[in-house]
């Protein structure tokens, strides 16, 4: 009986379709999760039986390792792909080149990375770079990892929150064996009950104990499970089990003859009891090298613990190997670290990160300090940022080893990585101990580059003033050190920070100057840097000029293949667009701006701009798509994680759902660390909103007045209309706003304009907000219709009591709570849909309504038409009106 796949059929059926359809262009990804031995490895291994004919297979595996293999699972797959993908993996540094060679070998094919939760960042960032490909690859790829060992912060996390958003996934949760199978697999040598009692039905565990069955006692541990396996093997064998144990991923060829030196004599006599079944290492014999040593293998191969081919060595599961490994005491586990640090040191072209691995394992730090900052460049260099940020970090605990200069290099390049990783604490510790040794060195330019890059990380972590004031020191480091791209780069981070905190003038000024010292020394990037900081500061205190100089750094960036600059030149456009309410241009910008961070793979960037484009669907009133866009943002890269709590928080505050003072409480502790009022406007607006809708005039004062007087004295200052327009309507005074922004319209009781505006921007919940100010009971009940229709249930209460008590007889009732329950599982958007379409509306005319594209309503209501069991428009309308989803009950 092949218990691997047992009680399996229905997964490999379900995998058997996936790849059927990605032969016909329809690319997926199957995720196969479940807890260890659960059978994740043995339902890949029967995969390639139930694939079409000719299918192509391609596994790769994730090690255990303490710091994990750059492109690990990629790098197993050398040997069975073509050159190109081989030489990119093997080489490491190029990104593009690796990503772009395996989109080409992965075509046609089936990709499985088995264990994926021990990826390193370097395959993770090539597994989201081919996922967000699959919707057009003719490919397939199998994920398979641990789910119970994931914790909140678990990189692989990131990786399956972009999964799930993919058009084609597929979720295989493996569950345990019943009592039936358990039956089966026992075959009548141990109680199957008792097996059962003791495994719950875990595969691995099952089958490990029914192979040591017959002591007539069940096992208490797996581990006695396997070590029971191991009685009577040679004593050889057995040493040369615990020699690869300590291995933790599959072992080469050669490595496997460097590790196995014991004498093929020592298999003559098999042990009774053998070396781990009584925890006494069997004595080495000393005649000389195995000429073959695999041989020694044998029995434990034909025992079922090992796979043996030409190439590779690999236990049969990995729990074996933790098994055997666990088993072993400390000594002899550390001398078997240091045979394989040894064998790997003197083989030409070891991984670095491997021989750390054994290194820290074996306790030679002086292996460490040797080879750790090695692997982390190499590391580094794949774009495996947390396995480099980890390297360091175990070669930092040996600092007393590096000369102050080299040392300062070391905290250097760890606080780059941390930051990169978004590990801001240790960023900025790290930066803070490297700029403390360059003054202890008097390395002026040096210090100054530190102070620098100890400025950014301190925005990075939402410290304002530590960032200003580790920016003055830089300059003044520099000011007189005759290195121009140095102080240009400091000036223009000077600039940047001005502009930040609304200090305009002073960031033109700086900026200015960085624009002169970055042209002298014919640096594109720090122009393109300095001009986008002169250009936002200009245009955001009321200059229109300004936008010119903003997209002059985009064209300087785009030039030069500065993609970071770029991408930053187009965050800094679409945001103030969004702020000017100039949507439409917004739209020309997302696309390019979001093709290219997501070309290069920059992901922070990406995950802003998802956040940018989350801030547009809100604007739209597409909450389901504002929500999904801004879940990007919800990490720890602070610029990103404020907006994007924000967006969500207000989200919920218009749906009436729970949860918004908890998002804005964080997002208000962010914003106020920033000293930012990109920040601390939107979350001071949401505040007001949600007082408001909750009949709290007071807390809209508490939440708006306190913002509302830093803005008001600033020039163009983009939230001011919006928190006067709150702090009017709770009964504060506020001095007159006489601009034409929609808000301020509003302020003055100009709703009629006001509304026109907000529905030629395309703001449908504004909109409604705005007739609602009416006096006329007839536009308010349009308004209240247009409430109901996007479920903002909030505000069409207020204006159902306000109705009532102007005395209108017939209020419309609201949504059902058959409605809110949605007994035909619509969408949000579908519900929105489902009314509009019920009023008559042509699919243009709800787009339009919708602010959303034709194509985009032709497949919500083809959903609408399949949920509700509909053959057309009119029958999907009284559908819809008998399950309560219509405003006003019935279609018209």
């Amino acid at each position: 009986m092949d218990w691997g796949i047992l009680e399996r059929e229905p997964e490999l059926a379900r995998l058997a379709s996936a790849a059927r359809e990605a032969a016909d262009g329809a690319g997926s990804v199957v995720l196969v999760f479940g807890e260890a031995g659960i059978g994740k490895s043995s339902l890949v291994k029967a995969l390639p039986d139930h694939l079409p004919d000719g299918t192509r297979i391609l596994v790769g595996e994730c090690d255990d390792l303490a710091t994990r293999r750059p492109l690990g699972p990629f790098r197993d797959l050398i040997g069975s792909v073509g050159g190109e993908l081989a030489g990119a993996v093997t080489e490491g540094g190029d990104r593009h080149r690796v990503h772009e060679a395996l989109l080409e070998e992965l075509r046609g094919a089936v990709l499985v990375v088995e264990d994926v939760h021990w990826a390193d960042e370097a395959s993770l960032d090539a597994l989201r770079f081919l996922v967000r490909r699959m919707e057009r690859l003719p490919a397939l790829i199998v994920l398979t990892y641990r789910d119970d060992e994931l914790s909140r912060e678990h990189p692989l996390r990131h990786l399956l929150g972009q999964v799930s958003r993919a058009p084609r996934v597929h979720r295989l949760p493996l569950a345990r064996l019943s009592l039936d199978a358990v039956r089966t697999l026992s075959a009548g040598r141990v109680d199957p009950a008792q097996v059962y009692a003791v495994t719950n039905g875990n595969p691995f565990f099952v089958a490990e104990i029914v192979a040591a069955g017959g002591t007539g006692r069940v096992p208490p541990t797996v581990v006695d499970a396997v070590l029971a396996r191991l009685r009577g093997l040679p004593g050889a064998t057995v040493d040369a089990l615990e020699q690869l144990a300590v291995v933790p991923s599959a072992v080469e060829r050669p490595l496997v003859d460097a590790l196995l030196t014991d004498r093929a004599s020592d298999l003559a006599a098999p042990q009774e009891n053998g070396p781990l079944a009584t925890g006494v290492s069997a004595p080495v014999d000393q005649h000389g090298p195995l000429t073959d040593g695999v041989s020694v293998l044998a029995a434990a191969e034909q025992r079922g613990l090992l796979t043996v081919t030409p190439e590779r060595v690999a236990f049969r599961h990995e729990l074996i190997r933790r098994a055997v490994a666990d088993s072993l005491p400390a000594a002899r586990r550390i001398g078997l670290n240091r045979a394989v640090l040894a064998a790997l040191v003197a083989r030409p072209g070891s991984d670095a990160a491997r021989i750390v691995h054994h290194a820290a394992q074996a306790g030679d730090q002086d292996a460490i300090a040797r080879y750790g900052p090695d692997a982390a460049k190499d590391a580094a260099a794949t774009g495996a940022h947390r396995e480099a940020a980890a390297q360091l970090r175990l070669v930092l605990r040996e600092r007393h080893r590096y000369a102050p200069a080299e040392l300062a290099d070391l905290l250097e390049r760890y606080a780059v990585e941390s930051y990169t990783i978004a590990d801001s604490a240790a960023a900025v510790a790290a930066q803070r101990e490297a700029v403390a040794l360059r003054r202890a060195l008097g390395d002026t330019l040096a210090l100054g580059a530190d102070l620098r890059w100890l400025s950014r990380i301190h925005w990075w972590a939402g410290n304002a003033d530590q960032a200003q004031e580790a920016a003055r020191e830089a300059v003044a480091v520099l000011e007189h050190a005759g290195d121009d791209r140095l102080l240009a780069l400091a000036v223009s981070n000077t600039a940047q920070l001005r502009m930040l905190s609304e200090r305009y003038a002073e960031a033109v000024e700086h900026g200015e100057r960085a624009i002169v010292l970055a042209r002298k020394a014919n640096d594109p990037a720090i122009l393109a840097h300095a001009l986008n900081n002169v250009g936002t500061a200009r245009w955001r205190s009321g200059d229109p000029d300004g936008r010119a100089e903003l997209e002059e750094s985009l064209d300087v960036a785009l030039a030069a293949g500065e993609v970071e600059h770029a991408c930053r030149s187009y965050a800094n456009i679409i945001w103030t667009l969004l702020d000017n309410l100039q949507y439409d241009e917004a739209d020309t910008f997302l696309p390019p701006a979001m093709e290219l961070a997501d070309r290069a793979e920059h992901l922070g960037f990406l995950n802003y701009l998802h956040v940018e484009l989350a801030m547009r669907r809100l604007a739209a009133a597409d909450w389901d798509d504002a929500e999904k866009h801004a879940e990007y943002g919800m990490h720890d890269f602070i610029p990103a994680r404020c907006p994007a709590l924000t967006v969500l928080a207000r989200i919920r505050i218009r749906r009436g759902c729970p949860g918004a003072d908890d998002l804005l409480s964080e997002a208000w502790e962010i914003a106020v660390g920033t000293k930012e009022l990109q920040r601390t406007g939107p979350v001071a607006l949401a505040r007001a909103e949600s007082a408001w809708l909750r009949g709290d005039a007071k807390g809209v004062i508490e939440a708006a007045a306190p913002v509302h007087a830093q803005v008001s004295r600033l020039p163009g200052a983009p939230h001011r209309p919006e928190l006067g327009y709150w702090l009017t309507k709770a009964g504060h005074r506020v001095p007159p706003d006489d601009s034409d922004h929609p808000y301020a319209l509003q302020a003055r009781g100009q709703w009629r304009r006001a509304a026109a505006l907000w529905q030629a921007a395309g703001c449908p919940y504004e909109h409604a907000a705005a007739l609602a100010e009416s006096p006329d009971p007839a536009v308010k009940l349009e308004a209240l219709a247009a409430f109901d229709t996007l479920g903002a249930e909030p505000a069409a209460h207020l204006l159902r009591v306000e109705l009532r008590e102007l005395g209108v007889r017939h209020v419309p009732r609201g949504p059902l709570a058959a409605t809110r329950d949605n007994p035909a599982g619509l969408t949000d958007r579908q519900l929105q849909v489902i009314r509009l379409l019920a009023e008559g509306l042509t699919n243009a005319e709800i787009a339009a309504r919708l602010v959303v594209s034709v194509r985009t309503i032709d497949n919500h209501v083809r959903a609408v038409l399949d949920k509700l069991d509909a053959p057309g428009r009119r029958q999907a309308a009284v559908r819809a009106a008998e399950l309560g989803l219509l405003p006003g009950g019935s279609p018209t």
